[in-house]
C-alpha cells in the first residue's frame, strides 16, 4: 500500500510571512530578512523559483515551529529577486495556487514541506453567474462613493467571470487584516467567498451613505464660514454612529488646554496645533512631533508659583546653618529679601542675578541651594561645563528631528513654577565653537529687560523668565565675556582662613562624614592643634574639599578598627597619632621661610584656587647683556620684568650698580614650580627686588613678602586679590606685606584677626620697596658705602617725578 505523503514526493522550500497572505494569480514585492527565510528563497531560485509561503498565526512569534504556521497556504513563483543593503533581499512573487501543508521536513536551515493543491470547489450554474455579476455591480457602485480600486484593477474586474479569480482578486483590494485574508484563503468555495465579499462591499456602501447623511446634517446645523468647527462636530458626529470610544480625544486636549487659564497668545496657539493635529493621519510622524510639542507646552509652568518666604529671621537661621562665613553674599540675600518684603504686591523687582565668583570648593552651588530653602523656592541646578552648542541655551527648531527645548526651559519644566531659583552652575567653563556662542545666547535670559519675552527656538513663544532668581557659579570672572559679566551682579567669594576652615570642619564637615560612615556622632574627636596641623600639613587650597576627603580618610580607617578591631570608644585624634592616619604631611610649613639670600624675593599672585607665593630668582652672570625668564611666565609677566629691567638700569647710578653692567654681564629670572603657568603684572615689584638685590649682592629679607605693578618710572601701582595674598601670606608664616598705598582701602576685606596679626607696609615708588625689603646690613661683597645713605634718603623724600625721560622702545631694547 502507498502512503499518502509518498505520492508527493516534491519538496518545496518554506517562507514563513508576518502579517502577509498572498493570494493565487496576486503579484507581491517582498523584503525578506530573516537568514532561515533568505536561505529558503535561495534555494528555490537554484531549482525550479517555486516556493511555498504561509502565514504566521501569531506575528509576535520571530521564529516560528510548525505549531505556529497555518496548514492552507500558496505555492508562489519567484519572479525577480534583488539584493539590497545591510544583506535583506526584495522578492517579488506571483501565487500560482492554494496547498494544503502535509508534512515539515527538517532539520535543514530552513523548512521545506511536502504539500498538494488545494482544490477549489465550484460549478459553474445561472447562480453562480448572477452572483458574479452582483458583485461586479456592487464594485462598481463602491469604486463611485469611495474610488477605492484603480483604473487597471476595475478593468480586470469587469472582464472576470470566473468566481475564485473574481473572489481573490477583491480579497486583495477590500481586505486589510491578516487573519481575515487567511480564512478566505482556506476558504474553497469560491461562491461563498463571492457573498462574503457582497456584504462587505454592500456594508461600506452603507457606511458611505451614513457618512453622506451625517455631513448633510452637521452642515444643517452650524454656519459655513465655521469651517473648523464644521470639521470638529463631523468627527464626533461620526464616532457617535460608530459607537467608538476615542473619536473626542481632541475635545478632551482642547477642554484641558482651556481649564489651564494659560496666557492668549500660548492657548491660540496650542489650540491651532490641536486643529492641526487632528487632521493629520494617526501613524505620522509629523503627528508626533505636533504631540509632544502640544505636551512640552503644557508641561511648562506660564502662572503657577509659589509663595516667597519673606521672614529675614528664619532666611538668616537658615543660611548660618548651613555656611559660616560668607558674610557678604548672606547679606546680600537678606538684603533682597527685604526689598522683596516692602515691594509684595507692587511688582517692582524683576529676576535677580548673582554671579558667585571664587575657587573650588568654597560653597558657591550649594549656597544657591541654601537660598532656594530660605526663600521657599524651588531649585534647579543647570550645569553649563562645556556647553559648546547654542541650541542647549535656545532649543532646536521642531524643523530638526528629535528637536526639544533649551536647558533654561528644561530647568522651568522641572521647576513646575515660574520664580523658581536657577543655578548656573560653571557659566565660565562656556566655550564657543561653529555651533554658536552660548555665552551670547545667555545675553536674553540674564537681562532683566530682555528675559520676560525670552525665544525658545523650540517653544517659538515669548516666556517670561523676569521672576526667576539666578545664581551663577564660577571659578575665574575673567573667563566670563564682559557683556555677560555685565548683565550680572558679581559677588566674589574668597577663599577661607584657617579659624573658618575649622569652624567649617567641626559644624559641617566631620558630622557629614561621620554619618556617611556609619559612625556615631561623638566617635571621633579633633582638637584645635590637631584641626590646625591637618589644614597646614595635609591641604593647600583655597575652599574645604580637600579638608572633607582627609577627615573623610581618618573616619574610614576608625570605621576599619570598629569593625575588625571591635573598637567602640571614643577615638580622641592627636598630633602624635595623626602620621597614623593620614600618613607624612604634604606641606611644609616653616614659619622662618628660611634665610635670606641675594637675588631671591618673594612675591604673591592669585589663581583659581585661592592666594599663591611666587618667590622670584635672579642670577648674575658674565655675559653680552642678554634677559632670560623661565618659569612659564605669561606675557604680561614677561613685560613687567623688562619694566624692572629698565627701571633698574635708569636708577644705576643711585642704586650703586654699574651704569654698564649689562655689557658685561647675563640676566636669568626663574619662577621656580615651572609647570604652572603664572602671568600678571603684580609681580612687578618683586622681580625689580630681586633685580637689584641681584646686582648690589645684598639679600632680600626672607621674612617680607610683595606685591605690586611697578612702571619705568618707579611707580607702584595697585593691583586685585588683596584678601588672597595676604591670607597666603600669612599661611606660610610670614607676617609683613609690602603693597601698594591705593590697595589700603582694600584693607577692610582681609579678616579682621589675620590683619592684627599682620604688618602692613604701604608703598607709593621703589625706592620705599628697596629700603623695607633689602637687608643692607648683609652684604655678601664689597659695595658702595653711600648705597645705603642715598636710599633712605629716596625712600623719605622720593624724586620719581626728577627721573630722567627713557623712550620705552630704547628700555625694551636693551632689556
Amino acid at each position: 500500500m502507498v502512503s499518502r505523503y509518498d505520492m508527493y514526493s516534491v519538496r518545496y522550500p518554506l517562507l514563513p510571512l508576518k502579517n502577509v497572505v498572498i493570494f493565487p494569480r496576486n503579484v507581491v514585492t517582498l523584503l525578506v530578512g530573516r537568514t532561515r527565510s533568505i536561505q529558503a528563497v535561495e534555494e528555490a531560485m537554484s531549482r525550479d523559483r517555486r516556493i511555498v509561503v504561509v502565514a504566521h498565526r501569531d506575528a509576535s512569534v520571530d521564529d516560528p515551529r510548525p505549531d505556529d504556521l497555518y496548514q492552507i497556504g500558496t505555492l508562489a513563483e519567484i519572479v525577480s529577486i534583488e539584493h539590497q543593503q545591510g544583506g535583506n533581499i526584495q522578492v517579488a512573487l506571483e501565487g500560482l495556487s492554494r496547498v494544503e501543508i502535509l508534512q515539515f521536513d527538517g532539520p535543514r536551515p530552513f523548512y521545506t514541506v511536502r504539500a498538494e493543491p488545494a482544490v477549489e470547489r465550484v460549478t459553474l450554474t445561472p447562480e453562480a453567474q448572477a452572483l458574479v455579476h452582483y458583485v461586479q455591480d456592487l464594485a462598481r457602485q463602491h469604486q463611485e462613493a469611495k474610488n477605492t480600486f484603480s483604473s487597471d484593477v476595475m478593468e480586470m474586474l469587469r472582464g472576470l467571470n470566473d468566481p475564485s479569480h473574481l473572489a481573490d482578486l477583491l480579497t486583495t483590494q477590500l481586505i486589510r487584516d491578516a487573519s481575515q485574508r487567511q480564512s478566505f484563503l482556506e476558504n474553497l468555495d469560491p461562491l461563498n467567498r463571492l457573498e462574503m465579499l457582497a456584504v462587505q462591499l454592500a456594508t461600506d456602501l452603507d457606511l458611505a451613505s451614513l457618512e453622506q447623511r451625517i455631513k448633510e446634517r452637521v452642515r444643517e446645523q452650524i454656519d459655513k464660514n465655521q469651517r473648523e468647527y464644521f470639521l470638529r462636530e463631523q468627527l464626533k458626529a461620526i464616532h457617535d454612529e460608530l459607537s467608538g470610544e476615542g473619536g473626542n480625544e481632541m475635545e478632551a486636549l482642547r477642554e484641558k488646554i482651556r481649564a489651564r487659564k494659560l496666557p492668549q497668545d500660548v492657548e491660540e496657539k496650542l489650540l491651532r496645533e490641536v486643529s492641526r493635529l487632528e487632521r493629520m493621519p494617526t501613524v505620522s510622524a509629523e503627528g508626533t512631533v505636533v504631540r509632544n510639542y502640544i505636551d512640552t507646552l503644557l508641561a511648562l509652568p506660564w502662572t503657577e508659583m509659589t509663595e516667597d518666604n519673606l521672614d529675614l529671621e528664619h532666611a538668616e537661621q537658615v543660611l548660618n546653618a548651613d555656611h559660616f562665613g560668607l558674610n557678604h553674599v548672606k547679606e546680600r540675600i537678606i538684603e533682597f529679601l527685604a526689598v522683596r518684603k516692602l515691594t509684595q504686591g507692587r511688582g517692582a523687582i524683576g529676576a535677580q542675578i548673582l554671579c558667585l565668583v571664587g575657587p573650588p570648593g568654597v560653597g558657591k552651588t550649594s549656597l544657591g541651594r541654601s537660598i532656594a530653602t530660605a526663600m521657599g523656592r524651588k531649585l534647579v541646578r543647570v550645569s553649563l561645563g562645556g556647553v559648546r552648542d547654542e541650541a542647549e541655551i535656545r532649543g532646536h527648531r521642531r524643523t530638526y528631528i528629535g528637536a526639544f527645548p533649551g536647558r533654561i526651559i528644561g530647568a522651568m519644566k522641572t521647576a513646575g513654577t515660574i520664580n523658581p531659583v536657577i543655578v548656573l552652575d560653571e557659566i565660565d567653563k562656556m566655550a564657543s565653537d561653529y555651533r554658536g556662542d552660548p555665552a551670547a545666547a545667555m545675553l536674553e535670559v540674564l537681562d532683566p529687560e530682555q528675559n520676560h519675552a525670552f525665544n525658545d527656538h523650540y517653544l517659538d513663544l515669548p516666556y517670561d523668565l523676569s521672576k526667576v532668581m539666578f545664581i551663577a557659579t564660577a571659578n575665574s570672572l575673567y573667563a566670563i565675556p564682559k557683556p555677560l559679566r555685565d548683565r550680572m551682579e558679581i559677588i566674589e567669594i574668597s577663599g577661607y582662613t584657617e579659624h573658618e576652615k575649622i569652624e567649617i570642619g567641626r559644624r559641617h564637615l566631620l558630622p557629614k562624614q561621620l554619618e556617611a560612615h556609619g559612625l556615631a556622632p561623638d566617635q571621633i574627636e579633633i582638637p584645635q592643634k590637631v584641626w590646625m596641623r591637618i589644614i597646614r600639613g595635609y591641604t593647600r587650597e583655597a575652599g574645604v574639599r580637600n579638608l572633607e576627603r582627609q577627615i573623610a580618610s581618618i573616619c574610614r580607617k576608625v570605621a576599619r578598627d570598629v569593625v575588625v578591631k571591635g573598637r567602640t570608644k571614643r577615638v580622641r585624634l592627636t598630633l602624635a597619632r595623626l602620621e597614623d592616619y593620614l600618613g607624612p604631611e604634604r606641606y611644609g610649613f616653616d614659619p622662618k621661610i628660611g634665610e635670606s639670600q641675594v637675588g631671591v624675593a618673594i612675591g604673591l599672585g592669585t589663581t583659581d584656587v585661592g592666594g599663591e607665593l611666587i618667590p622670584v630668582e635672579v642670577a648674575v652672570m658674565p655675559g653680552r647683556g642678554s634677559l632670560t625668564i623661565t618659569g612659564r611666565a605669561g606675557d604680561v609677566m614677561q613685560e613687567s620684568a623688562r619694566a624692572a629691567l629698565s627701571y633698574a638700569r635708569s636708577r644705576a647710578d643711585k642704586l650703586g650698580i654699574e651704569p654698564d653692567f649689562q655689557e658685561k654681564h647675563d640676566l636669568h629670572i626663574h619662577l621656580p614650580e615651572g609647570a604652572i603657568p603664572k602671568d600678571g603684572p603684580s609681580a612687578g615689584i618683586t622681580m625689580a627686588t630681586a633685580l637689584i638685590s641681584a646686582l648690589t649682592k645684598h639679600p632680600v629679607r626672607s621674612d617680607i613678602a610683595m606685591t605690586g605693578e611697578i612702571t619705568l618710572r618707579g611707580r607702584v601701582l595697585p593691583i586685585g586679590g588683596l584678601k588672597e595674598k595676604t591670607i597666603a601670606a600669612h599661611r606660610v608664616g610670614i607676617r609683613r606685606l609690602i603693597a601698594p598705598e591705593d590697595n589700603r582701602r582694600d584693607l577692610v576685606t582681609v579678616p579682621e584677626q589675620i590683619a592684627a596679626d599682620m604688618e602692613f607696609i604701604w608703598v607709593e615708588n621703589m625706592d620705599q620697596v628697596i629700603a623695607e625689603a633689602i637687608d643692607f646690613g648683609a652684604a655678601q661683597e664689597d659695595i658702595d658705602p653711600t648705597l645705603e645713605k642715598r636710599l633712605n634718603e629716596s625712600a623719605t623724600q622720593p624724586d620719581v617725578g626728577s627721573l630722567p625721560e627713557l623712550p620705552v622702545q630704547d628700555a625694551v631694547a636693551g632689556a
